[in-house]
């Protein structure tokens, strides 16, 4: 099991700062999860961890510089699957699958065996056997998503950097796509960190996590002390009320914010609601909106439409 540890990175694109000064770690075999509202820098971190921006910081995976290696032996240490792959539609899930061993394979090289009997273990593994022989353009989302997670995983790399795993899936995928994750966690040592919006998810899943917001740390530590009422309220703009479930882990629920009060109407002015009761009309002028004759505002002005 390898630790992964992230200290003062910073990214800036096209001259406007986007991360600033962000840390982390998570121990060997732990799940980290990076939560923060849209725009925050979450996917950005992940792509700067992998090497795939400029960034000034360090990336230690078990103390060795990871940005400062060639991108065949940081492959080697850390396996990263994007929020958005590009999923070529005829190459079909083996194929596409096999690419992950492509930092053990020499430039002129061809794979192996050995190459291709972890891919087909991988693919044993994550149900998607039977698929094997299947183009990328004829699965489901959650196929597809299974699919990346095996293109990675076939990398056997210690370290595995997932951005939003669960986007664009249904509930019950979100939740076959984590506990997969989980499973592989435990049974291979891997250590995780994920990007994940689904807030009562993340704190289901992850032992830490860290939270970002407008490029800068927030938070981090046990899931119980990240996932307060308090911070989601004021990073995420959010009424939530966070509950403890069964197994002790926080659940995050959201909460409508109250009803304006009976003298309130939605635009702001006073009075009562466009139903027929005395108060503002919606074109501003004062009187009573009577709803059984449309158009005509009594009290007030003529029908503007």
């Amino acid at each position: 099991m390898s630790s992964i540890e992230v200290r003062n990175l910073s990214v800036a694109l096209d001259g406007r700062p986007v991360l600033s000064g962000i840390g982390l770690s998570a121990r060997g075999g732990e799940w980290l999860a990076v939560i923060g509202p849209n725009g925050a820098g979450k996917s950005t971190l992940l792509r700067a961890m992998m090497g795939l921006l400029e960034a000034q910081g360090d990336v230690l995976v078990d103390g060795v510089p990871a940005r400062s290696l060639k991108p065949r032996q940081r492959a080697r240490l850390m396996a990263y699957a994007p929020q958005s792959p590009l999923l070529p539609p005829s190459l079909t899930v083996s194929e596409y699958a096999l690419l992950g061993r492509t930092p053990y394979i020499s430039y002129l090289g061809r794979d192996s065996r050995r190459d291709r009997d972890i891919t087909e273990s991988v693919l044993e593994r994550l149900d998607l056997s039977a698929l094997a022989t299947r183009p990328l353009g004829h699965l489901s989302g959650g196929e597809r998503q299974r699919v990346v997670l095996a293109r990675a995983l076939v990398q056997q790399a210690p370290v595995l950097l997932l951005d939003e795993p669960t986007t664009a899936l249904d509930l019950g995928h979100q939740q076959q796509v984590l506990e997969l994750v989980d499973r592989l966690r435990l049974a291979d040592g891997l250590t995780v960190v994920t990007t994940i919006h689904d807030l009562s998810l993340a704190g289901q899943y992850a032992d830490t996590m860290l939270l970002i917001a407008e490029g800068r740390h927030v938070a981090s530590g046990p899931v119980k002390d990240v996932l307060t009422r308090s911070l989601l309220a004021r990073h995420f703009g959010a009424h939530v009320r966070v509950d403890q479930g069964p197994d002790g882990r926080p659940l995050v629920n959201l909460i409508r914010p109250a009803p304006p009060s009976s003298g309130t109407v939605p635009d702001g002015s006073s009075g009562t609601a466009p139903d027929g009761s005395s108060g503002t009309a919606p074109d501003g002028f004062p009187g009573t909106v009577t709803r059984g004759h449309p158009g005509v505002a009594t009290g007030g002005s003529p029908d503007r439409s």
